[in-house]
């Protein structure tokens, strides 16, 4: 594995703007596109859970990350969600997201019918054998009911050149330690948890996909310059204030609390698909508690 260079830094997971009869918002979209790019994002995740993936189309899908690709114009790195519960229609997602210019796919673990290790290594190597781009896995149990084992992580790298990275969002910094000792220094760790970005630099990881960075994109960059530069105090300094933002996107399931903070500055609509809903007043509530004393950092 070489040039992993292209990971290192933060990456946004996209929302999914929405009209209100719940078709896309292609303006508001390209809105928030051009924000992440204004503010040097690393790379850009359109379709995945963020992006509320599971009640798109196929042919929403593939318009989302399209337009993406286009509006990036090879400013951000382009990493496509394309994974489901269902091997066949992974393959055809992840070519699809390929050949509109996709850098890579984010592949989620099968959730729902929770397959073995075997099961995993079994599908994501099909996965890998059918596009030509790089493979992110993601490993959420909390969303799956699954996770990818280090073991697993090691043998999907070393059997498919392009399985280069992994999305972990367990919440437990040690698993940078364990994947690295599986998988070796090279394969790429990135955090899946805003609040744990920190620890999960400290300890290897090379990026963070974030949710918070749909709001404050520049924060979440001044984190990761801020270690990469070896500014131990000013990356302590704003790990702290990110933690209550991090908490916040999470006060009622995600992405409604981000989208709540996005309308609340006129950028996007706060709709939601079904089953998802906007966040609730209790939410509001909950949300402004832990934001308030943050707002000088995300003002």
């Amino acid at each position: 594995m070489t040039n992993l260079t292209r990971f290192d830094g933060v990456f946004t997971a996209l929302v999914t703007p929405f009209n209100a009869d719940l078709s896309i918002d292609w303006a508001a979209f390209d809105r928030l596109l051009d924000r992440q790019l204004e503010a040097g994002i690393t790379g850009l995740v359109p379709v995945g859970t963020t992006g509320e993936a599971a009640t798109l189309t196929e042919d929403e899908a593939l318009a989302v990350i399209t337009r993406t690709v286009k509006r990036a114009e090879g400013k951000a790195y382009v990493l496509a969600g394309s994974g489901c519960n269902v091997t066949g229609t992974t393959i055809t997602a992840s070519k699809r997201a390929a050949d509109a210019g996709a850098d890579g796919v984010l592949l989620i673990t099968p959730y729902y019918n929770k397959p073995s290790q075997d099961g995993l290594i079994a599908h994501f190597g099909a996965v890998a054998d059918a596009v030509p781009c790089d493979v992110m896995l993601y490993s959420v149990p909390g969303r799956t009911g699954v996770s990818i084992t280090p073991a697993t992580a090691a043998a999907l790298s070393a059997s498919h050149a392009n399985i280069v990275a992994i999305k972990e969002a367990g919440g437990d910094p040690a698993r940078v330690t364990a994947l690295r000792a599986a998988a070796g220094p090279e394969f790429v760790v990135h955090c899946g948890d805003d609040g744990l970005a920190l620890p999960f630099f400290a300890l290897g990881a090379r990026g963070l996909t974030s949710v918070l960075s749909n709001w404050r994109p520049e924060v979440c960059m001044a984190l990761y310059n801020a270690w990469a530069a070896g500014n131990a105090g000013e990356a302590l300094a704003l790990h702290e204030a990110i933690v209550p933002l991090a908490e916040a996107m999470f006060v009622e399931s995600s992405p409604a609390p981000v989208k709540h903070m996005l309308a609340r500055e006129g950028l996007i609509a706060e709709h939601l698909r079904l089953p998802l809903m906007p966040l609730s007043a209790a939410g509001r509530g909950a949300l402004d508690r832990l934001i308030a004393p943050a707002m000088a950092l995300a003002s």
